[in-house]
Parts: C-alpha cells; sequence; structure tokens
C-alpha cells in the first residue's frame, strides 16, 4: 500500500530551547560506520571526547559521560553522593528545578526548597543570600548537599553560580555542591573548577547540538570522595567503575557509539569557534530577541536583566491570551516549533529558543514567524519586533568569520 507523508516545502524551523537542531556536520559523523566499543579505534575516539569535554566544563577533573538523558545524571549525581534520608537543600527557580526535587524525594531523599514565593520565583534567579542564612541555620550541618540549575529552561533565567559559592563558602558549611547545567552548557560561561562545583549535570541536546542520549557528570574530588562513603543504591550509575575504564577510553557497558562520534564533531566545532565566542553569539541574538519582544510591548519572563538567559527568552502573554494556542497556529501556519509554558507558567508564555546551531537569520525567521502568528491571534503589538531586532543585529556586529589562511 502507497503511503503519502506530508511534508511542508522547505526547513522546519525548530526554535524550542532543545532539543536544538543538529548540524549536518554532526549528522553527518554520526552516520560513520558503527565500531568495536572493545578496538584500539573506539579507545582513540573516547580519549579524545573525554579530553575535550573537560574543556567546555572547564575542569580537569574526571567528567563522566552517561548514554542516557540530562534526567539520568541528575540521578547519578544524587545517587552517587547521598545516603537515604540526607537532607538536601533545593533552590526553585522553575519547572526542572521543581522535577530535580521531586526525584530527590523517590530516591528517599529529605529535599528542602528554598525560594521567592509563587510565580515571582520563576521569574528571577537564585539569590544566593537566602541559601547562605539556610545554611548559617543549619549548624548541625545536617544539610549535605545544595542543588540548584544553572539555565532555567522553563523561564529563560541564569542564575550566579559563583554567587552560590561564595554563599556556601560564606556560611562554612560542608555540603556538596550541585548544579545543573543542562542547557546552559556551551551556550552560557561555565567553570566547574573555577567556581567550585562538585557536581556538574549536562546534556547533549542544548548547547551542544547534538540528538538527546548523552549526560554528563563533571565531578570534583570531594564528589568522588563522598562516592565512597555514600549508600544509595547505584549499579549502571555508579562513578567508580566508568571514572577507571576511562582512563584508557573504555566505558564497562556499551557505549552509544555514534553519538560520541557526533560528540567529537561537536566538539571540533565549538572548540574551533572559540568558547568565548560561542558565548559571545548567544549573548547577542539574545539580546536582539528581547529587542523583539520589548518592540511588540509584551513581557519578558524573566524580570532581571542581570540574570537574562543566552539561551532562551520567554514569552508571556497578556491576560487572557492562551500562549499555547498562539504556539499552535504558528506551528501550523508557519512550521515553527516555540517552546510550551511548564508547570506554573503553562498557557501564560511560549519560549524561544537561540541557542546551539543559530544564527542571525535563523533568529530572524522565527521571529517573523512569532510576529505574523501573534498578529494573526489577534495580540496587539505596540511595534514591529522584527524590525527592532534587525536594528540591533545591524549595530552590534558578530564576532569575525574565520579565514582560511592559503
Amino acid at each position: 500500500m502507497l503511503k503519502l507523508d506530508f511534508h511542508p516545502a522547505g526547513r522546519h524551523f525548530l526554535q524550542i530551547p532543545g532539543p536544538s537542531p543538529v548540524p549536518d556536520r554532526i549528522l553527518r559523523a554520526m552516520s560513520y560506520p558503527t565500531i568495536d566499543h572493545r578496538g584500539p579505534e573506539f579507545g582513540a575516539l573516547g580519549l579524545s571526547v573525554l579530553d575535550g569535554i573537560k574543556k567546555i566544563f572547564k575542569t580537569t577533573q574526571p567528567v563522566v559521560i552517561y548514554p542516557a538523558s540530562g534526567t539520568g545524571a541528575w540521578e547519578a549525581a544524587l545517587t552517587n553522593t547521598l545516603s537515604p534520608g540526607d537532607a538536601v537543600l533545593m533552590y526553585e527557580t522553575g519547572h526542572f528545578a521543581t522535577l530535580w526535587k521531586k526525584m530527590a524525594e523517590s530516591l528517599g531523599l529529605k529535599p528542602e526548597f528554598l525560594g521567592l514565593p509563587g510565580v515571582e520565583g520563576w521569574r528571577r534567579g537564585v539569590q544566593a543570600d537566602m541559601i547562605e542564612a539556610r545554611l548559617r541555620a543549619d549548624t548541625g550541618h545536617a544539610i549535605k548537599a545544595v542543588c540548584v540549575v544553572h539555565n532555567e529552561t522553563s523561564t529563560g533565567v541564569t542564575s550566579d553560580i559563583a554567587a552560590v559559592r561564595r554563599a556556601i563558602d560564606a556560611a562554612g558549611h560542608p555540603a556538596l555542591f550541585m548544579v545543573d547545567t543542562i542547557s546552559g552548557l556551551a551556550c552560557a560561561d561555565y567553570r566547574h573548577d573555577e567556581w567550585g562545583v562538585d557536581v556538574t549535570v549536562s546534556g547533549s541536546q542544548k548547547g551542544l547540538m547534538l540528538p538527546p542520549g548523552i549526560s554528563f557528570n563533571a565531578l570534583s574530588q570531594k564528589a568522588l570522595e563522598a562516592s565512597r562513603e555514600a549508600k544509595l543504591p547505584r549499579a549502571f550509575w555508579s562513578w567508580a567503575e566508568i571514572v577507571e575504564m576511562n582512563k584508557d577510553g573504555y566505558w564497562p557497558y556499551t557505549p552509544n557509539t555514534n553519538l560520541l562520534y557526533g560528540l567529537s564533531e561537536a566538539l571540533e566545532m565549538i572548540l574551533g569557534e572559540g568558547l568565548d565566542n560561542v558565548f559571545a553569539r548567544h549573548r547577542r541574538l539574545a539580546a536582539a530577541c528581547r529587542a523583539a519582544v520589548t518592540a511588540w510591548g509584551l513581557e519578558i519572563q524573566c524580570v532581571d536583566p542581570a540574570v537574562y538567559s543566552p539561551v532562551l527568552t520567554g514569552v508571556v502573554m497578556p491576560e487572557g491570551v492562551d500562549a499555547d494556542a498562539v504556539r499552535k497556529l504558528i506551528y501550523e501556519r508557519f512550521d515553527l516549533s516555540l517552546g510550551t509554558g511548564l508547570g506554573k507558567v503553562k498557557g501564560r508564555m511560549f519560549r524561544i529558543g537561540h541557542l546551539g546551531d543559530c544564527n542571525d537569520l535563523a533568529l530572524m525567521a522565527a521571529l517573523a514567524g512569532c510576529e505574523m502568528g501573534l498578529r494573526l491571534a489577534g495580540v496587539t503589538l505596540r511595534a514591529s519586533g522584527v524590525g527592532a531586532a534587525m536594528d540591533y543585529l545591524a549595530q552590534h556586529e558578530s564576532a569575525p568569520r574565520l579565514k582560511a589562511v592559503a
């Protein structure tokens, strides 16, 4: 029987805040023939990606790579370092911080959620002073870990991780420091060693420009020491055997070989562009996107300019406008996918991703689709956001493209 699939002409615009579009270079790398994961060729590949990923996390310590989503790396961070009944201080910045807390509860830990009340807490970053005050009150050091989200994908807020480290130190507290930078890595500046993070969690499908399926734990020596005493059950997630076998470029189970080919290519692309240039490109595109939203006369979900995300922008709809209905209209009319509102802000906002393999024209296409869709949905716009973004990009040049030298 002949099956007809409908594929609209032209490319689909995937502007959700992850998974992000996968560049052709990475897709081609992933199509290489699968090799023996115990052979010498694979060992060389393993050593290469394990060394390269350290540069992205800005660490000299081990980075564990799992064939799993970021959720798996959340679990690995907790189960490798903690014991049943341990108290964990977690900070609520949005939907993903909430999900990490729920996981901690399901694992038999006792998470305590700090944060500003109501939806307001989902519009600002981590308040380091609140963490410091709580840790100072914990004179018996019952709290074993502090967990925060670096870039909250549900809201477009990027928290100050160095400030949280300073707060922990100011309180003189020995708690482990764990950070989720699943959507921040390779988009926003992140410094695992310099910021004194004990476990950093990340994933492949955001700034690394890969399909979902790889996740990471960047470790500290303090975290490795804690793992020797931790009592939560773990087998697949256990760091010990993985770190040992990684010394020769191998894993104690079958790794996702072809995704590691893709990771190798992604590392070459990112480090070839230069991390500072990557971060500057994300900041520039984010500023142009915010210029558009401001010109439209709409609210940005993040209300603190100091912690605007370079990864995505949350766009708040006027009272009475269903953000999901607007997203649906934009998808059906313009083949453009935008991120939905999650948790407390579902139906109130949508999210524009500007991360990974994104450039000026990709952003402009997304903003044009949004502007047309908003007008078709009956949303009153103050001015052209497309024009405002064009002006911003024209006035703020990008980093010069690399040129081949003869």
